[in-house]
């Protein structure tokens, strides 16, 4: 067994090897995020390659920009792990991991021998990580769903668009956020992994990460029952908050707080409004959004984008352009992060490929490894299994791997 303490010098997940056997984007994020911080991540596929690869094809591999998103910084194994020369491949990974992450159902964890009793047997001190929609209480315990349905249960996509059109946010937040908070608990499991030699079982599921981030509307219902509705971009909390045209485009413009409302109603020359009744604090201000956030489109409208923006910014008045995709990928600021790294992909060339969305001042962010293709790393990981050349042309030849 292999020490379970890094040294300082050593990236912090260094010698931490993770199997990936996620799907589409909640595991596998959850196992890009441990690889961001050094562990050694096996992104286990099936010998032709699982549907997620495929999904939005941009390379002439048929790699699709799902998969390019998030699995950058690993290596690719393909295996069929349902056969028994599979399983035999699966025992002796797992035999030298400390991860396993899955966003598979119970089921199909128990039929490849993933389900945390199985993986105890081979690996008393495993850690695995596993996603599913709703979680391993309740009566919908084992129903499949993706982002949408996690959005949709929580409340936030009837608060989201237009009376009658409720709306699905474009971003799979629920996706993400549960991944995001996989690998945190993931990495309190490695803490205790290293203090005292122990496993567990780590779960993670959409819903429950759909209800966090929903938790405000859903606690003032439960409490001042206020059957809010959908008003489309403006805020049930407070005014004038919207988005707006311009004479060239559209800006978002937040307004929260009274200071903030003091420095806008300055800025559109409405300094009355400062003191008068109807808008002393925000659910007064909500309260009269109409009047608010009318002056407030036109004063936008009147302005070109830069325009109204240098002058928002100025006052100190929070508020941003609504950026189409390549707007985004334009942007001076999101140039100058850095935090869209140009990685090089066979067949592609030069792709912008996230970073690491958060920095630590005494972990220096460890080099882009590009997304692996098919199988890219098969030969390699097998030999570090034991198997012989001969071995993997063999296995090859009857498509186990």
């Amino acid at each position: 067994m292999r020490s379970n303490v890094a040294s300082a010098r050593d990236p912090l997940l260094a010698g931490v090897r993770v199997l990936d056997f996620g799907r589409f984007v909640a595991g596998p994020y959850c196992a890009r995020l441990l690889a961001d911080l050094g562990a050694d991540v096996v992104r286990v596929e099936r010998v032709n390659g699982g549907e997620d690869r495929f999904t939005n094809p941009l390379a002439p591999d048929g790699s699709g920009a799902i998969f390019l998103h998030v699995n950058s910084n690993k290596r690719s194994l393909t295996l069929d792990a349902g056969s028994p020369d599979g399983s035999e491949i699966v025992r002796r990974l797992v035999g030298n991991a400390d991860v396993v992450v899955a966003n598979l159902p119970p089921r199909a964890l128990a039929s490849l021998s993933l389900d945390y009793d199985s993986l105890r047997r081979a690996k008393p001190d495993i850690i695995l990580t596993t996603i599913d929609t709703f979680g391993p209480l309740g009566p919908y315990s084992g129903r499949v769903g993706f982002d949408g349905v996690g959005q949709a249960m929580s409340g936030s996509v009837f608060l989201s668009g237009e009376q009658g059109h409720p709306t699905k946010a474009a971003a799979g937040w629920a996706d993400f956020g549960t991944a995001t908070l996989a690998a945190l608990s993931t990495l309190a499991a490695i803490m205790r992994w290293r203090e005292t030699g122990q496993g567990q079982h780590v779960q993670a599921a959409l819903l429950p990460t759909a209800l966090t981030f929903s938790g405000v509307p859903l606690l003032e219902q439960a409490v001042a029952h206020s059957d809010r509705g959908p008003i489309g971009n403006q805020s049930h909390l407070a005014a004038p908050y919207d988005i707006c045209a311009t004479q060239d485009g559209w800006v978002i413009v937040q307004i929260i707080g009274s200071p903030i409302f003091r420095r806008w109603a300055t800025l559109v020359g409405e300094e009355d409004w400062i003191h008068d009744p109807r808008f002393q604090d925000d659910a007064s201000r909500a309260a009269n959004r109409a009047i608010l956030n009318t002056r407030l489109a036109n004063w936008c409208a009147a302005r070109s984008t830069d325009d109204a923006l240098d002058q928002l910014n100025s006052a100190r008045v929070p508020a941003g352009p609504v950026y189409s995709p390549q707007q985004a990928l334009d942007d001076p600021h999101v140039r100058a992060t850095g935090f869209l790294e140009s990685t090089q992909y066979p067949g592609l060339g030069a792709i912008p490929l996230t970073s690491t969305p958060f920095s630590m001042s005494e972990e220096p962010r460890l080099p882009r490894l590009r997304p692996p293709t098919l199988g890219e790393h098969t030969d390699v990981i097998l030999t570090e299994l034991g198997y012989t050349t001969n071995d993997i042309e063999d296995l090859r030849r009857r498509r186990v791997v």
